[in-house]
Order: C-alpha cells, then structure tokens, then sequence
C-alpha cells in the first residue's frame, strides 16, 4: 500500500481525524508545504477549505493563479463532477466550469432535469490554473489530490462524474483513455463513478451523430440521471 494510500485509508468512514495523525500535526502549515499531508477529516467545512485554499503554496501554480479555484453546487449534493483544472475564465472568477465548457456542461444537465445548484457539486482535480491550459503534472496532482479528496469526504455523493481521462486518473490512477472507459460505471473507494468526456472536448467535436462524442455523452448522462432515480428511490424505501 502507498504512502498516500496509508494515509486517506479511513477517508470515508470517519469524520475525526485518524488516530494516527501526529500529535503535534500543525494544520497551519498544510498551505505552505507538500510534505505536510492533509489527514482524513482535517476541514469541518469547504469553508475552511476554501481558506486554505485561497492561500496555498503546495505547488508552483499558486505564483500564477488570480484564484484558487474550490467549487460550486451544493455541498449536499447526490452528483459530484469532477473536472481537470481551471481555465482562464475560471481562474478570473474563481469558479470552475464558467466559460463555454461550463455553459455546455448546464445544458447538458438541464437536458436530464439536473440542477447545477442543487444536484450537483462542481470541482477540479487541481484547484490553480496550469499556465496556457496544460494539463496539471504529476507533482502538481499529488500536493492538490488531498485538498480533491477533503472534499468528497465533506459532500459525500452518491455519484462522481470525471470528466477527462486527467481527472480520471489524477483521482483513481486509472490509465486508459477516456474513449475506453467513457460511459462504464466504476468503483473506487467504494463510490460509484463514471468516467464521461470532458465538455471542451465535445466543444471540438460538435456532431451529433450516433457513434461521436456528444451522441455518447447523450447516453451517458441518461444513465447517470436513471442511476440516481434508482439509487434516491431504494433510499425512500
């Protein structure tokens, strides 16, 4: 088991923190330094994690970051999308998925009567932006991940959607690509998830057609709104 396995292993079973967190952990310093983990249970609030957050200094995207970019939705949400890292529109605003992705990502959930305020809880693997829009490197996942982690703790969904094989594997270590897996349901840490295409990526491919990305993103998030009719009505029982 890794190190950072060891570490987040009790994650979603506990609401305290671990019994193996040292007794002079010092949670002040979890912004300024990677080496510092952050144990299960750390944040009482996204509040308090937003906090940290908006002055973190784990890795080198804090020095060209407007905002930190946290999240948006519910914090009680039955749906959480997970995405890759902010754009420049999200850095500007500090709110992820704001810009033509996120428009189409509305549309796309509107589309299954799913509410963006209500149903859903909108974050990225990375919470700074990537200068030029790169994908995030390993290094920068790894000092960001705990912060990603928190906060599945704190909304406790029900369902997580990754979007891009980054944010896929940047939360499950899953390496194939997103055009393997798109649509297939999945279990990591005893969550369901799927992984679903990132919506830039059916901005670039707009057909509708059956057999392109946007006909599959059709069918995938049907399956997510009938998965979770299912899973709200086994709770009503």
């Amino acid at each position: 088991m890794s190190h950072e396995s060891s570490e987040q292993l009790s994650l979603f079973n506990q609401s305290g923190l671990t019994s193996s967190t040292p007794s002079d952990f010092q949670p002040e310093l979890i912004p300024t330094d990677a080496k510092v983990p952050i144990p299960p249970g750390t944040y009482d609030s996204m509040e308090s994690l937003a906090d940290h957050c908006n002055g973190c200094q784990r890795c080198e995207l804090a020095a060209t970051r407007t905002h930190a970019v946290v999240g948006r939705g519910n914090v009680h949400a039955p749906i959480m999308i997970i995405g890759e890292a902010p754009g420049q529109n999200e850095d500007e605003q500090g709110l992820p998925f704001v810009g033509r992705a996120g428009q189409l990502l509305e549309k796309i959930l509107a589309a299954v009567k799913l509410d963006s305020e209500r149903d859903v809880y909108i974050c990225n693997v990375n919470k700074c932006r990537p200068p030029g829009n790169r994908a995030p490197t390993p290094d920068e996942v790894a000092a960001c991940k705990p912060y990603l982690l928190e906060q599945i703790r704190l909304v406790d969904p029900k369902i997580i959607l990754l979007t891009g094989a980054t944010a896929v594997k940047g939360l499950t270590g899953e390496k194939r690509g997103i055009t393997k897996i798109r649509g297939t349901w999945m279990e990591w840490e005893g969550r369901l998830c799927m992984p679903i295409f990132h919506p830039a990526y059916l901005l670039r491919n707009p057909s509708r057609e059956q057999g392109k990305p946007k006909w599959f993103m059709w069918q995938d998030i049907q399956a997510v709104r009938a998965k979770l009719n299912e899973l709200q009505s086994e709770n009503a029982v």
